[in-house]
């Protein structure tokens, strides 16, 4: 061997010892950084008092539950669970059934071998009962609205948004070439405007919620579709927190506004009223319809709904087919609880709707008051930014068909205690 290549062999190793030194520095030094930027982040969130707590329930859905940590019987007054409908003992049956005749779950997407029978007859039922061609469901109205506005719309339409829309609205959005326009929070003069700029566009969608989730306000939907009417638009809105409880027979707030035949598109949950399990849908025109099942991504690539969430659904929503009285329950029951705490002197948002905010504005003030009230036996929450506007935190309280007068009027003497506590009321 020659002395150059004795010296080669020398120092090759040493530079690679170096040189995988040097990277295994080069990594921690990068996962340590990285680690003091996520906890410089998740510090300024608890000095904002804004950190949210998850708190661990130890019992089936319902009016009543069990939280760990607490003593004793729990009032529930912070869940989606509107009709009662999560631990109905029919819609548990029903999913006890479905999951013992068609399995656990698809295991693959709708096109390759994820479609079942109890897919196809949920989707029928969902379109009977919102009185529309057809339907397509999805693993969340998170997906649905994700899959939809892509599809529908190219560079030449526009799409007409209100401001206070649903993140996943925001998010479907942003991933559509469309002409984008945001108008003010139910400002009808605000979407004229908007709509007058659009006029060029191939295509116009004016898209709102039904119900607004934080502050349980209706868009109005008959304003809406007359100026949609006068410039050539259609309308979509998100009923998650509308369906199976507004509306005469429960159908939602265009029912509620009666224009059920003037609002195009419809996408909505079942993890909320419809039995509080998971999943979403999309109800409209039938081509409509059978485009997305061709080109929605969330649709082509995600799993299918497993058969005991969908046996689930189905029967939730042939019950509320069947009879119109748990959701015209839900009326006395909302105002009851708005119009007790009004006259205790609290601050309530929205209107005659069962997401009943109490209007708080700080955001820690809202976080301790929530846990007061846990110590009281009444299970609401604070929410604060980025869920809420800065300036506009508040608590969170959500009225349920299934909760009795004794139950709301003890709510409102916990939400009384703890208010004079904290000075908000005297």
């Amino acid at each position: 061997m020659s002395l150059g290549k004795a010296a080669r062999s020398l120092v090759t190793p040493v530079r690679g010892a170096l040189w995988a030194s040097a990277w295994k520095r080069s990594y921690a030094t990068a996962v340590s950084e990285a680690k003091a930027v996520l906890e410089n982040e998740l510090e300024s969130i608890r000095a904002a008092g804004t950190w949210k707590a998850e708190r661990i329930i130890t019992s089936k859905q319902g009016p009543h539950i069990n939280v760990d940590g607490s003593r004793g019987d729990i009032l529930n007054f912070c869940a989606n669970n509107y009709l009662g409908l999560s631990s109905h003992p029919e819609v548990v049956q029903a999913g006890i059934d479905a999951l013992k005749t068609h399995g656990a779950g698809l295991s693959s997407v709708r096109f390759i071998c994820g479609t079942q029978d109890l897919h196809k007859h949920l989707e029928q039922k969902l379109a009977e009962f919102h009185e529309r061609e057809d339907c397509i469901l999805y693993a969340s109205c998170f997906d649905a609205n994700a899959g939809l506005f892509e599809v529908l719309l190219g560079p030449d339409d526009a799409v007409l948004s209100d401001e206070l829309n649903h993140a996943s609205i925001i998010d479907g959005i942003r991933l559509c070439r469309a002409k984008r326009l945001r108008y003010k929070h139910m400002d009808l003069g605000d979407l004229e405007t908007k709509l007058k700029e659009a006029q060029s566009a191939r295509m116009r969608l004016v898209v709102t919620d039904g119900a607004f989730s934080m502050d349980g306000d209706v868009a109005p939907l008959q304003g809406i579709c007359d100026l949609a009417d006068q410039y050539g638009a259609m309308v979509f809105i998100d009923e998650c927190h509308a369906t199976g409880f507004l509306g005469a027979r429960g159908r939602g707030t265009d029912e509620l506004l009666g224009v059920m035949d003037r609002v195009h598109i419809i996408n909505s949950t079942l993890g909320k009223a419809l039995g509080g399990a998971a999943g979403g849908y999309t109800v409209g025109p039938k081509p409509l319809i059978d485009l997305l099942r061709q080109r929605s991504r969330p649709y082509l690539f995600s799993n299918s709904l497993p058969p005991p969430v969908v046996g689930c659904a189905t029967r939730a929503v042939e019950l509320l087919l069947a009879s119109n009285d748990i959701a015209q329950s839900m009326t006395d029951k909302t105002m009851r609880f708005r119009d007790h705490m009004t006259q205790a002197g609290f601050t309530i948002g929205g209107s005659a709707h069962p997401i009943c905010p109490v209007m708080l504005g700080d955001a820690r003030l809202a976080s301790v008051m929530a846990d007061d009230m846990l110590k009281l036996g009444i299970y609401v929450i604070g929410f604060s930014y980025p869920v809420v506007p800065k300036g506009k935190a508040r608590i969170r309280v959500q009225i349920s068909a299934a909760h009795t007068d004794a139950d709301i009027d003890r709510c409102v003497e916990a939400f009384i205690q703890t208010g004079r506590k904290h000075g908000v009321v005297s």
